[in-house]
C-alpha cells in the first residue's frame, strides 16, 4: 500500500474566530496603525481565538497583551459587530473563513492615560512588527482603511453608545475587498 499525498485544502474550508473590541474614550475609539510597505491599515486591537477558549476570556486576553487594558476597568463588553471574511490572500496557505466578533467598550480618561501607545506582533520568524495605538474620533474612521471593514458603520452611529439594530455588518469578500 501507498501513501498518496494528501491534497491541500480547499480556500476557506477552516473557519477562524477573532475578536476585537472598539474601545472608546468618550467621542474617540482606539485604533492600531500598521504600516506595511506600500501600505497603511487600522485594525481595532484583537485577535484570532486559541482553541478552547472562550470568546470573552480571548477578549481579555488580546486587549490586555495589546492595549495594556484591565477589562474590568472598562464599561461595556457588547457584541457590537459581526462581519463574515472570505478574501483571497497571499501565501502558501488556503486562505480561512474568519468570523470577526466585534466588541465595544468604554473607559474613562484616567484609564486611557495608563494605556499602551504601541503594540508589537511577533512575526512567524520571530521578529515584530510595530503597531502604533491612535485615538481617533470615531465619525472620522469612515475615512481610514479599516480591516475589518468597520469604518464606515462606525462613523455612522449616532453617538459611541448608540443601539445597533442589525450586528451583522456585510461580508467581505473577493468581490469587495482587495487583501491589503
Amino acid at each position: 500500500m501507498t501513501d498518496t499525498p494528501s491534497e491541500p485544502a480547499p480556500p476557506f474550508s477552516r473557519i477562524k474566530v477573532r475578536v476585537g473590541a472598539l474601545v472608546f474614550c468618550g467621542d474617540e475609539v482606539a485604533l492600531i496603525r500598521r504600516d506595511r510597505p506600500g501600505s497603511t491599515h487600522y485594525t481595532p486591537p484583537g485577535g484570532n481565538v486559541e482553541d478552547g477558549e472562550d470568546f470573552r476570556q480571548a477578549l481579555r486576553r488580546e486587549l490586555t497583551e495589546e492595549l495594556d487594558l484591565d477589562v474590568d476597568r472598562a464599561n461595556g463588553g457588547d457584541l457590537l459587530w459581526v462581519v463574515d471574511q472570505r478574501v483571497s490572500r497571499p501565501g502558501p496557505t488556503p486562505p480561512p473563513r474568519k468570523l470577526h466578533l466585534v466588541y465595544r467598550l468604554h473607559i474613562t480618561p484616567e484609564v486611557r492615560a495608563g494605556l499602551a501607545e504601541r503594540e508589537l506582533d511577533e512575526l512567524p520568524d520571530g521578529s515584530h512588527e510595530i503597531g502604533v495605538i491612535e485615538w481617533i474620533d470615531y465619525r472620522k474612521a469612515a475615512e481610514l482603511p479599516v480591516f475589518p471593514p468597520v469604518g464606515p458603520a462606525l462613523a455612522a452611529l449616532e453617538d459611541p453608545r448608540a443601539t445597533v439594530a442589525d450586528a451583522a455588518l456585510e461580508a467581505v469578500t473577493d468581490e469587495n475587498y482587495t487583501w491589503v
